[in-house]
C-alpha cells in the first residue's frame, strides 16, 4: 500500500485535523449545553470549567491547523498550472475538475466554499474559546453570552462540516497526487 507525500498531506489536512475537529465540535456543543444551560442539573465545577477551557483551546488549534494546512500546503498543489499542451490532467486537480461539465461544480461551488467560507470555522471557534476563557462559569448567568458561544461553535461546526464534505467530494473526483511515494506496507502474494 502506497501513498504520495501530497496525498499524505491531504489526508493529514482533512482526516487528521479536519475530522478530529468536527468530532470535537459535536462534543463541545453537547458539553456547553449540558453544563451551562439554565436547566443544568448541577452547576459546572471548577474542574469542568478547566477541562472545557483546555478542550476549546485545543479545538481552536485544530481548526487553525486544518485551515492553514489546506490553504498553504494542499491548495497550491490543487491549483497547479499544467504546461501548455498537457493532455493528462490527473496531476492538476483544479483543471481536471473544470475540464468536465459533470465535475466543474465541485470546483465552482465546493472549492470556492473551502477557499472563503471555511475560514469561519477557526475564526468562530477562536471567538467562542476567547469568550469562554474570559467568562468561564459566568456564562451560565448570562444567557446571551452563553447563546453566543453556542452559536459560534455551531457556525464553526457547520462551516467546517460543509468544507469537509466538499473536500471529500473534490478529492474523490480529482485527488491531489504527486511527490515522493511512501510505502506503508507490502502486499502479500497469493
Amino acid at each position: 500500500m502506497d501513498i504520495t507525500t501530497r496525498g499524505l498531506w491531504t489526508m493529514i489536512h482533512g482526516m487528521g485535523f479536519g475530522a478530529l475537529y468536527l468530532l470535537a465540535c459535536s462534543g463541545a456543543i453537547v458539553e456547553i449545553w449540558r453544563r451551562y444551560s439554565p436547566a443544568a442539573e448541577s452547576p459546572a465545577s471548577a474542574k469542568d470549567e478547566a477541562f472545557l477551557r483546555v478542550y476549546l483551546v485545543v479545538m481552536a488549534v485544530l481548526a487553525w491547523f486544518a485551515v492553514l494546512t489546506g490553504a498553504y500546503i494542499v491548495y497550491p498543489w490543487y491549483r497547479a498550472t499544467a504546461p501548455a499542451g498537457m493532455v493528462d490532467l490527473a496531476g492538476y486537480p483544479q483543471l481536471l475538475l473544470k475540464s468536465n461539465p459533470a465535475t466543474s461544480g465541485w470546483h465552482s461551488i465546493g472549492m470556492e466554499w473551502k477557499e472563503h467560507v471555511a475560514w469561519l470555522a477557526p475564526i468562530s471557534i477562536t471567538m467562542a474559546c476567547a469568550v469562554f476563557v474570559r467568562y468561564g462559569r459566568g456564562i451560565r448567568d448570562h444567557p446571551q453570552l452563553r447563546n453566543a458561544v453556542l452559536g459560534f461553535v455551531v457556525v464553526s461546526f457547520l462551516s467546517g462540516g460543509i468544507a469537509g464534505f466538499f473536500g471529500a467530494m473534490i478529492n474523490k473526483n480529482a485527488p491531489v497526487q504527486g511527490g515522493s511515494v511512501i510505502h506503508l506496507m507490502k502486499g502479500g502474494e497469493r
